[in-house]
């Protein structure tokens, strides 16, 4: 398999992250599950969710937990990894409290380490900016971090899925990114 960038985004509880799972499989390389979340044992209903992803994963598959340093991790990775990153928006929320000079340091080098890595990596994103605008500041930020930050790394990515209703649609396939209507051709008849 040849060095790829895949994301893989949706709603919450879509199968976005059994989706990434399968396409980790299919590599045939090592897989190392980069884990963004953070356990709480005193959060019983966030801890249930950490365990079902856990139980999910191959035992061959390897663990890195990352809450904050996303990018170390994935600069460590060889050509015989498949990096599963599950997930951006846990990531984000782990950075919210930063300025946004800081955070923007972090999603650089988030899309440094992507455009360098030789290892074939797929992303997990949620989608956030589906409902209203959130009434209260820092929801706004999470939305808005997340959302440029997921545009930017489907920017980089070589496939893109958008994960809906256990259904995984194929972006790149069916879509025209946006960058084709920034560079002058939008509107342009066939």
């Amino acid at each position: 398999m040849t060095r790829q960038i895949i994301l893989v985004t949706g709603p919450a509880r879509s199968g976005k992250s059994e989706w990434a799972e399968h396409l980790a499989e299919e590599s045939e390389l090592a897989v190392l599950y980069l884990a963004t979340a953070q356990d709480c044992q005193d959060d019983a209903e966030w801890h249930q969710r950490i365990e079902q992803h856990r139980g999910r994963r191959s035992e061959q598959w390897q663990t890195v937990e990352c809450p904050m340093n996303l990018a170390g991790a994935i600069a460590q990775a060889s050509a015989t990894d498949c990096l599963l990153v599950d997930s951006l928006g846990t990531w984000v929320a782990n950075l919210l409290e930063e300025s946004e000079e800081v955070w923007r340091q972090h999603g650089d080098s988030l899309l440094k380490a992507l455009a360098e890595t030789p290892a074939m990596v797929v992303l997990v994103a949620e989608e956030t900016g589906w409902g209203v605008v959130p009434a209260y500041p820092m929801g706004r930020c999470f939305r808005d971090r997340l959302g440029r930050l997921v545009r930017e790394v489907a920017a980089a990515a070589h496939v893109t899925y958008l994960v809906t209703a256990g259904h995984a649609l194929d972006l790149s396939a069916i879509a025209t990114p946006l960058t084709v209507m920034a560079s002058g051709n939008r509107g342009a008849k066939s």
